[in-house]
């Protein structure tokens, strides 16, 4: 067993090693997870999380490491939740982002952490609410969260951070996929990276058109930006946070960022739930109660979603 008061105080001193014990008791789903987010909660609730998301090879990783360079220069303290995808057969991460960001392996002021999806769809992994609430009490000011390279409906990313920032590159037919429903319906700030390559001024002109297809903003709304940068140089960095920062006062100022942190919160207790009624319910594999409602369906007595109230109703009461 752990010692969780004592592992937070040590990730609240900015110790890593505590804080990775943390996440690994949140990934592992331990004994003691509920004994660790009681100790997190008054803690938390101070980081601005930043979700980075877009198709494989728009340089996600990249655009990420360059965004910690600019926010350490301005001195707040960051976390990294980067996310890859599961090995269908030993379940195993290639963690390849980690090896991308290992410029500030060394920073005392930085923690990244690669998380596996284990299966989990949407672009994150299962236990990514838990982890940024880690990285949120430790004292982190940014937490920024970079996804698996997602298609246009893995879009989890927007319920789970502050901000959501889409990456495109030309050349990738992200131009064309504009025009659809999906991903690039849920971005606050869009970043047109490798911009020094040819048709980044024609994505950038689409996306733009596109954008204005889209609902009528009133006065006041946010229109997101669009930001064109070579991450690798660390061309048009700045222009991305100032981006942010701009969305992040524009929250602020409208209540916003309350709004959604509320919604974060009750997806997060939703998803709690339902995970604990699915387990119950696995749990009453061969027991009789659901043995007797499957005959009395075969037997033309009930019908399957009458048979899950009742179900349903005796789990609650159970």
């Amino acid at each position: 067993m752990q010692d969780v008061p004592g592992l937070v105080a040590q990730a609240r001193e900015g110790r890593p090693r505590a804080v990775a014990r943390l996440i690994s008791l949140v990934e592992g789903a331990s004994p003691q997870l509920r004994e660790v987010m009681a100790a997190l909660a008054p803690l938390a609730g101070n980081a601005y999380v930043v979700g980075l998301t877009g198709s494989p090879g728009v340089g996600k990783s990249t655009s990420t490491s360059a965004l910690v360079s600019a926010y350490r220069r301005a001195g707040k303290r960051v976390g990294v939740l980067a996310v890859d995808p599961s090995s269908p057969f030993s379940g195993g991460a290639l963690l390849g982002d980690r090896v991308r960001m290992s410029e500030h392996a060394s920073d005392p002021g930085v923690y990244i952490r690669s998380m596996a999806t284990r299966g989990h769809l949407g672009g994150l992994a299962w236990a990514a609410p838990q982890a940024i609430r880690v990285l949120d009490a430790a004292g982190c000011d940014v937490v920024l969260v970079e996804t698996v390279g997602v298609g246009q409906s893995e879009v989890e990313i927007a319920s789970q951070a502050d901000t959501s920032v889409v990456l495109l590159a030309p050349g990738m037919g992200d131009g064309i996929q504009a025009a659809k429903a999906g991903i690039l319906e849920i971005g606050d700030v869009y970043v047109v990276n490798k911009a020094d390559r040819d048709g980044a001024d024609a994505t950038a002109r689409e996306l733009n058109h596109m954008l204005g297809l889209g609902e009528s903003r009133g006065a006041g709304d946010w229109r997101p930006p669009i930001v064109k940068t070579v991450a690798a140089r660390g061309e048009g960095i700045d222009e991305v946070v100032e981006a942010l920062e701009k969305h992040r006062a524009w929250m602020e100022e409208r209540g916003v960022l309350g709004e959604r942190r509320a919604k974060r919160a009750a997806h997060e207790v939703e998803t709690i739930a339902v995970t604990a009624l699915r387990e119950r319910i696995g749990d009453l594999r061969g027991d009789r109660r659901l043995g007797a409602l499957a005959e009395r369906i075969v037997a033309g007595e009930l019908d399957p979603y009458a048979a899950a109230d009742e179900l349903v109703a005796g789990l609650t009461e159970g």
